[in-house]
């Protein structure tokens, strides 16, 4: 799993290894300074040394193994949709309701124990033993494209493209109400929510630089179909920025007023439709879209006639 820390003005000329583990939720200074020793915080793709301090505008990527809470997952031969692999990665589209590695209340049945029986002791370790290939994350009731790595060589190397915004990740969702304007951009940073730990929210207390950016695909009456482009990626980022100008996503419970299934839909409308990256090894540019999943057209057949 990887982390990128976005050093804001008054955070200027800190110790590296006091900024992660403020920053990072559960992550010690001690842990820190591990991790930094071990080449795995880096700064355009340079490591750090222990006593490095930040600078404003400078974006930090750490890399962080697994806590060791429990053993290995097991590989389980579970139906997953490959749309690309090769000897250095796998792309993947997920299905709603899969969560993507094991978790408290989740410790099987995940993407991570798919990825176990089809590819093997082919996967990167960098991430820990609990996450092994996995470089970056969807929410469970989020479908779509994501890729994992299956050696450390890839991991790193699209990592970075993570913490540099270059690996470009394009979602579609249904959100309440109508916007206003065709396009917008939600600039906000966005940390654990001061009030309710299991969410996220907009704050500047302990949070990052989140950018994401909208535009209208179909208004219908009450609700929106929208495109959203992600420059940062923190989580539950368009959930919460949706939710942050007003317009939460369809079923989604967490972070709108209703807490009962909106259109027969339990959980967020929200598909990972396109993923864009540069292959660490060939250097080629890549990119993938998926059609939208059953359950999402099924919602806009529900929502009945275009509105303009």
């Amino acid at each position: 799993m990887s982390e990128s820390i976005y050093v804001r003005a008054e955070e200027s000329g800190e110790r590296i290894d006091a900024l992660l583990s403020r920053c990072v939720e559960g992550l010690t200074r001690s842990a820190a300074q591990r991790l930094i020793e071990s080449g795995l915080v880096t700064l355009r793709g340079a490591a750090l040394k222990k006593s490095s301090r930040s600078a404003a505008g400078d974006e930090y990527l750490a890399i962080l193994p697994e806590p060791e809470e429990a053993g290995a997952p097991e590989p389980q031969d579970l139906p997953i949709d490959v749309v690309y692999e090769d000897a250095d990665l796998v792309v993947v589209n997920k299905p709603r309701g899969m969560v993507v590695h094991p978790a408290p209340g989740h410790p099987d049945g995940t993407l991570v124990n798919a990825l176990m029986y089809r590819c093997g002791s082919s996967l990167s370790g960098v991430g820990g033993e609990r996450r092994p290939g996995i470089v970056h994350r969807i929410d469970r009731d989020t479908s779509g494209l994501l890729v994992a790595a299956k050696n450390d060589f890839a991991h790193l190397g699209l990592a970075a493209q993570l913490a540099d915004h270059s690996l470009r990740r394009v979602y579609e969702a249904v959100a309440r109400g109508r916007f206003r304007e065709e396009s917008g951009t939600v600039d906000a940073p966005i940390g654990r929510c001061p009030s309710d730990r299991k969410k996220m929210a907009v704050t500047d207390k302990n949070s990052r630089a989140a950018v994401t950016h909208w535009e209208v695909l179909a208004r219908y009456e009450g609700y929106t179909h929208i495109r959203c482009r992600l420059e940062t990626g923190r989580t539950h980022q368009i959930r919460v920025h949706m939710a942050h100008i007003g317009h939460p996503l369809l079923g989604d419970e967490l972070y709108s007023s209703s807490k009962k299934p909106e259109k027969g839909l339990t959980g967020q409308c929200l598909h990972a439709r396109t993923l864009e990256f540069t292959h660490p090894r060939s250097g080629e540019r890549m990119g993938f879209t998926t059609d939208l999943p059953e359950y999402f057209t099924a919602v806009l057949a529900r929502l009945g006639t275009q509105t303009g």
